[in-house]
């Protein structure tokens, strides 16, 4: 079945069940907040490279954090205990934004200058959020976001020194959860969000949680 291509100048996607194996949906669109707010508030994403044609992707099957199950090892309390780290809501958006895009230049990395102006946008709209972790005053590392209702997507994380991005997930999950967020949508599965407590979980349990923590 070919991807399905959004039509210009309307806001609208195709039933996300409609997605492929691989979680591909559809092409095309814009990064407008009215369409990335349809989009998340369905389970759909953009992840395309720099300078190319748009993709909007929906797994089938999530991989979330609940915030009351964030896993912190104990190699990891114990670095929590020998350091002050602070956590910091909103430092500044656009520079974790950056700092994330710049760690993964070398890799390769879906953040563009477009992906930079869209979701800068959407902080401003009060819906993206960043969140960072300062260890013994200085940056350590940081991640940020998109949260509708009680629902936080996370999209990419950075760190500066080691463990930084680790304490600031840490940070995020106690956030969420003193606020009653229903789950941190990580989208793609990594063994290092496994380990921190990560796990999949079918598309209809996601659909239900999805509509409880966005109506």
């Amino acid at each position: 079945m070919p991807v399905y291509r959004l039509k210009e100048g309307e806001v609208s996607f195709p039933n996300p069940r409609l997605a492929e194996e691989d979680g591909l949906l559809a092409v095309g669109g814009d990064l407008s907040v009215e369409r990335l707010l349809l989009a998340y508030c369905n389970g759909i994403f953009p992840w395309y490279n720099p300078g190319e044609e748009i993709l909007w992707w929906c797994p089938k099957k999530r991989f979330l954090i609940f915030p009351g199950e964030i896993h912190i090892s104990h190699s990891m309390k114990k670095h929590i205990r020998k350091h002050k780290d602070e956590i910091r809501l909103n430092r500044d958006f656009q520079d974790t934004m950056h700092r994330c895009r710049m760690k993964r230049e070398e890799e390769g990395t879906w953040i563009g200058d477009d992906m930079e102006r869209a979701y800068l946008t959407l902080h401003n709209e009060g819906y993206a959020a960043s969140v960072e972790a300062f260890e013994d005053g200085e940056l350590a590392g940081g991640l940020y976001g998109v949260a509708i209702g009680k629902c936080f997507f996370g999209e990419s994380m950075f760190s500066e020194i080691e463990n930084g991005s680790k304490v600031a997930l840490v940070g995020l999950a106690g956030l969420l959860k003193k606020q009653g967020f229903s789950f941190i949508d990580c989208q793609f599965y990594t063994p290092h969000l496994e380990r921190m407590g990560g796990r999949y979980i079918e598309w209809e349990e996601y659909a239900r949680l999805l509509k409880e923590g966005t109506s």
